[in-house]
């Protein structure tokens, strides 16, 4: 039995569209696996000179979190929810400095804008814009429309225009990233440590 040139034709036009459809599918999950494979930096040497006590006792938590990390309910109390605010209220505690929930007189703050409310409320919060320039134990607070979304994470050392940070539930996990201020978007402010 011999095939037809125009069932030939149908076929090889067939294959060929399989085989574009698979290039592209692999193209689009091989383009998602690098985008995701951003594991973030190595915990960066600090220098302690320049660190107070408490600074130094919240830098040993976060190197401990960082090397053992934990899943989001570990610092949600058991909550399984969005968790990078509730990393900053575990980790401030377990360093000696917990905050208080302006809503429950808790030490976990679960929400992003609660916790901004917290250090406008004790006088801690220092908006973006007016220079300040932050260190180690500084909490910065993004806006919805940043790249990370609403979020929050903890300054480990500014050097320059630029801020290495850490963060909970940063794509799942405990991340340390390197930040310019100026070019990231919706960068709201800092709760001063």
């Amino acid at each position: 039995m011999t095939q037809s040139a125009s069932e030939t034709s149908h076929r090889s036009r067939w294959l060929l569209g399989i085989s574009g459809a698979l290039a592209a599918a692999t193209v689009v999950v091989a383009g998602l696996l690098w985008w995701q494979h951003d594991w973030g930096e190595p915990f960066p040497a600090l220098d302690s000179e320049y660190l107070d006590e408490q600074q130094l006792a919240l830098v040993e938590v976060l190197r401990q979190e960082y090397d053992n990390p934990g899943d989001g309910p570990k610092y949600a109390e058991g909550v399984q929810e969005a968790w990078c605010a509730d990393f900053v209220s575990w980790t401030m505690r377990a360093a000696g400095r917990p905050l208080a929930n302006p809503n429950s007189g808790s030490w976990r703050i679960p929400g992003v804008y609660t916790l901004q409310e917290y250090y406008q409320s004790v006088g801690r919060f220092t908006r973006v814009d007016v220079g300040y320039r932050p260190r180690t134990g500084d909490v910065v607070l993004y806006g919805p429309d940043s790249p990370l979304g609403q979020h929050t994470n903890i300054v480990l050392k500014t050097d320059g225009d630029a801020i290495t940070t850490i963060g909970g539930n940063e794509m799942g996990t405990i991340r340390i990233r390197t930040i310019v201020i100026a070019d990231t978007a919706d960068v709201v402010g800092y709760g001063r440590f």
